[in-house]
């Protein structure tokens, strides 16, 4: 399905076959396009680079489209992967986490540190980190698949 090239977002590059390659929801996915782009929230003068996520409701374009700058892209990325890392060795507490010390890495950006942490303010966190767990091994062929093929083209441009 081809993006539109008349909304706010201004696409530059596309992959606009995605609901054939969304993980599990390939083929079956209201998730029709990715673009890198020039924002929406672009004033005169200023000019930033967005990811969208393009959804389609099957009549129309979804307002659930998401729009990220790029950081957040790769921010979650970072995310993703040390918490893929973390679950790791998660087994070896009761729970899955510590709950005296439930930070699992401060990791440094801009002169400061994202804190990656188990949220014990979740009221249920004792249920939803078991199923965040089983989920997350559930789909780790396609999250692994794409984090090697992150790490190979990171490789390549000398990251």
């Amino acid at each position: 399905m081809k993006i539109p090239t008349n909304l706010k977002h201004k696409p530059v590059i596309v992959a606009e076959n995605y609901e054939e390659v969304d993980g599990k929801y390939a083929y079956n996915s209201d998730a029709k396009g990715l673009s890198l782009g020039l924002a929406q929230w672009n004033d005169r003068g200023k000019v930033d680079i967005s990811a969208k996520v393009w959804r389609h409701t099957g009549g129309k374009w979804s307002r659930q489209s998401e729009e990220l700058p790029l950081h957040r892209v790769l921010d979650l990325a970072i995310l993703i992967a040390r918490s893929k890392l973390y679950f790791k060795d998660a087994y070896k507490y009761e729970g899955l986490y510590d709950k005296e010390n439930p930070q699992i890495d401060r990791i440094g950006l801009q002169g400061d540190a994202m804190t990656v942490a188990v949220c014990e303010d979740n009221q249920m966190i004792a249920e939803d980190i078991e199923l965040f767990q089983q989920a997350l091994a559930d789909g780790d062929e396609l999250l692994s698949e794409r984090l090697r093929t992150l790490s190979r083209i990171l490789k390549e441009a000398g990251y």
